[in-house]
């Protein structure tokens, strides 16, 4: 009986009402499944203090403990920035953020000179004061995961300076980007008719595109320094591998990943006949800034970055470093990049006609409170945001799963390119230099992994390796 008055009270809500509710309770609903497996998880980090028996011959005691209090301090870290975000999302819907922002945009705009007709002007200023207003409340976050986490378990580099410089001339960057795309997106979607859908959803696809081809050779030497890999055995050993795959590689990079951090990574990028690699200096052992000494005198750039010399050796020998790369070129001889943009491309079209037949219900804007206009923004914001929140759950959990499908092929492909020994140690190594917790709680790691756990990718590996 009582769920059945419930259920007539439910339904006599307007529909509006009935809308934002629904959205704030999914929204909680997610935020606790994942706080369940932070939860579960960090139940691993607390109760697994010794090697298991089958890390033996992988990790040593010694790191073994420091990777186990890093992940602990980072699980607790995101479970309070989690809980703030939530709560401050809540409280932004519940007093009526979104439409203060709006109204207050518009007395902005207006007193520059462009009335409320002049919507896309409205809009930008929004979204300028939205992304400012996000970046501020973030600030302290990150501040703290930098130079307390981070720097405690000895991966920052920066300095304080570098890091304000780095955040300002990033969001400076961004709004560089968002803001003309942004408005000309709302161009099209005003003039583009009853298909503007398909225009718009076009639109999006070139500004990928060509952020994807420009992204290494424009905006990323912004943040970082980026020098071609010197003449050398592991320069040549790279292209003779490209050249068996036919991967057409124009260039090498080594990038100075060791101004910010000590964590590696290396990846390919670039169209058709003109692909580059990019290898982080953290991940070659004979470049790595945290291997060598600073020169005597030197300042410039180590008054930007702090000099934190490693007893240890950080990265990889060149072997390894060709084992990472055919993982990383299997990708692309496999297709896994292609599938992932078609993807990317059949969702983001999904998307825009959903949102086509979506933009013209007012019971959605009113449910965030706007009652008397329906700016498109808004409506972007309300149906890709809150509106498809379920929907972009289980794709993300579909994706990934298929992300890890993807690597274990992968491995299999360095496999066949006769790097299963190489590629085998050089996942521990670089386990063991971001100090990766190799235990995980199934479930945890079910929903979150997009690689494989480091045991399985050893398991797989193993037998080609003894061959």
């Amino acid at each position: 009986a009582a769920m059945a008055l419930s259920g007539d009270l439910w339904t006599e809500l307007p529909a509006e009402h009935r809308i934002f509710c629904s959205v704030l309770l999914f929204s909680w609903a997610v935020y606790l499944w994942e706080a369940f497996l932070a939860h579960r998880q960090r139940r691993v980090y607390r109760t697994t203090t010794h090697v298991p028996q089958e890390l033996g011959q992988i990790m040593d005691s010694e790191t073994f403990e420091k990777s186990r209090l890093y992940q602990l301090d980072k699980s607790t870290f995101s479970f309070w920035s989690g809980l703030y975000s939530e709560v401050e999302g809540t409280m932004i819907l519940l007093c009526g953020g979104i439409p203060f922002l709006w109204k207050l945009s518009g007395q902005i705009s207006g007193r520059a000179g462009f009335g409320p007709e002049y919507e896309i002007v409205q809009s930008l200023v929004f979204l300028l004061l939205a992304t400012l207003f996000s970046a501020l409340t973030g600030l302290p976050w990150s501040l703290y995961n930098t130079f307390v986490i981070e720097e405690k378990h000895g991966f920052n580099q920066q300095t304080l300076g570098f890091f304000f410089k780095d955040a300002i001339k990033k969001f400076v960057v961004t709004q560089c980007i968002l803001l003309p795309v942004t408005s000309l997106l709302l161009y099209i979607i005003k003039i583009g008719g009853d298909y503007f859908f398909i225009y718009a959803w076009l639109f999006t696809l070139v500004v990928s595109l060509v952020l994807v081809t420009i992204y290494a050779d424009y905006i990323a030497p912004l943040f970082d320094k980026f020098i071609p890999l010197p003449e050398g055995e592991l320069k040549q050993q790279i292209e003779t591998m490209a050249k068996s795959i036919d991967f057409p590689l124009t260039k090498v990079y080594v990038v100075e990943g060791s101004k910010r951090s000590s964590h590696s990574n290396a990846y390919f990028y670039g169209f058709f006949k003109n692909k580059r690699i990019v290898l982080f200096d953290t991940l070659l052992e004979d470049y790595s800034a945290l291997n060598k000494e600073p020169a005597e005198g030197e300042d410039g750039e180590n008054e930007e970055t702090k000099s934190k010399t490693k007893n240890k050796k950080q990265g990889c020998k060149n072997e390894e470093v060709l084992a990472v790369l055919g993982h990383e070129l299997g990708h692309w001889k496999l297709g896994h990049t292609v599938k992932n943009i078609i993807i990317s491309q059949m969702n983001s079209f999904l998307c825009f006609f959903l949102f086509a037949v979506l933009i013209g219900q007012k019971e959605l804007f009113a449910a965030f409170g706007f009652y008397d206009t329906q700016p498109t923004l808004i409506g972007l914001m309300i149906i890709f945001q809150f509106i498809f929140s379920p929907y972009n759950e289980v794709l993300s959990f579909c994706l990934t799963v298929l992300s890890r499908r993807f690597e274990f092929q992968a491995d299999a492909f360095a496999k066949e390119l006769g790097k299963a020994k190489d590629l085998y140690s050089a996942l521990i190594k670089l386990n063991k230099d971001n100090l990766g917790f190799p235990v995980s709680d199934w479930i945890f790691s079910m929903w979150h992994y997009s690689h494989p756990p480091l045991l399985e990718r050893l398991q797989a590996l193993k037998d080609a390796k003894q061959e």
